[in-house]
């Protein structure tokens, strides 16, 4: 009995180390591991109909499921990058070529403003347009020597992204062929009856559907919008910020503000007034009735968590692990709540 025992512990610190080890192993490609997992899961009632349509093969309906997924999803998302760095280059020579003037626009803003707020900017000298022109250069300056240190890292990102794409991409094909498989081999391997099993899967599968599906539609919906009114109020780079607010829109109840409310204010403040008012109704009324109707609905609804733990589970989870925190942060919140219903439920768990 006690070599058993002895054999069991040996085991367990087997399986623990060598667990460690794997997952030590795939940290550099952590981010495409776990996209293909989020893709997977996103795309598996596709794969399975076209497993039907394929007549049971597996390969067939797997390559398709993908070749769907890069026509659907990563040109997509090329086409806008590229789109997105020739308005970056042209915001950039713009302002070299002075037709971007931020010292104008500042200028323009200080005019209008009252006296009181004017004498209280004066206090901690944001008044002074040459002052504040020197700390603009100085941290100028300073970010241009930072990306002038990287820019010979550059070529290397650029490769290491289209490593991680492919490894990606490879990965999703396997996980859409074998994922059934292999979740199943997982199921085994947790030591939990099949009931708790069952229910925690279930979960762990419907909050990351809900949550990717949620906020890329109300990021997608919200950047539109903003792109849109910002082009018809003749803003630059309107494609630019839209973008900007598609990705701020991924923290709950403030993102797209960040960006159209100093541009709303910048319109009032010097004199374009129905461009501020129409910005900042449309903001109020369209922008943020999207994330105010659509996230609960999408988020809260099918994870089944009040829109105050989405909101804290999302910026926890993106402060954590940056841009894949806002699946991983509810994911965890989600998957804690269960266990403490399974556990509050249980009643192995609380012997009379």
């Amino acid at each position: 009995m006690n070599q058993f025992t002895i054999q069991q512990k040996f085991f367990l610190l087997l399986l623990t180390v060598v667990s460690i080890g794997f997952g030590w192993i795939l940290l550099p490609y952590s981010g495409a591991v776990f996209w293909g997992m989020v893709l997977a899961i996103l795309f598996a009632p596709l794969y399975r109909r076209l497993l039907r349509a394929t007549g049971q093969r597996p390969t067939a309906a797997a390559l398709l499921t993908l070749l769907s997924i890069v026509v659907m999803v990563i040109l997509p998302l090329s086409l806008i990058t590229a789109s997105l760095i020739q308005q970056a280059v042209g915001i950039y020579a713009n302002i070299g070529s002075g037709q971007i003037n931020f010292g104008a626009y500042f200028q323009q803003v200080i005019h209008v403003l009252p006296d009181w707020l004017v004498g209280l900017l004066e206090r901690f000298q944001l008044t002074d347009l040459d002052s504040l022109q020197q700390k603009l250069a100085d941290g100028a300056a300073q970010v241009s020597q930072f990306f002038a240190r990287h820019a010979i890292n550059v070529g290397r990102n650029t490769f290491d992204f289209l490593v991680s794409l492919t490894i990606m991409l490879y990965l999703l094909f396997f996980l859409l062929r074998d994922g059934q498989a292999l979740a199943n081999r997982i199921k085994r391997a947790v030591p939990l009856s099949r009931m708790y099993k069952q229910r925690l899967f279930d979960n762990f599968i419907t909050v990351i559907r809900a949550t990717v599906k949620g906020n890329v539609l109300v990021a997608i919906a919200q950047g539109t919008l903003g792109g849109l009114i910002f082009w018809f109020l003749g803003v630059q780079a309107a494609l630019l910020w839209g973008v900007v607010m598609a990705f701020l829109s991924l923290l709950p109840a403030v993102g797209a503000a960040i960006v159209w409310a100093p541009v709303a204010i910048y319109f009032l403040v010097t004199g374009a007034i129905w461009q501020g008012v129409v910005l900042i109704a449309f903001g109020v009324l369209v922008i943020g009735l999207v994330d105010n109707i659509l996230r609960p609905i999408l988020v809260g609804k099918d994870t089944k968590m009040p829109d105050y733990l989405v909101l804290l589970s999302t910026l926890g989870g993106m402060a954590l692990f940056g841009l894949n925190g806002f699946v991983i942060g509810p994911v965890i919140a989600a998957l804690f709540i269960a266990a403490w219903d399974l556990f509050a439920s249980a009643e192995e768990f609380h012997p009379q």
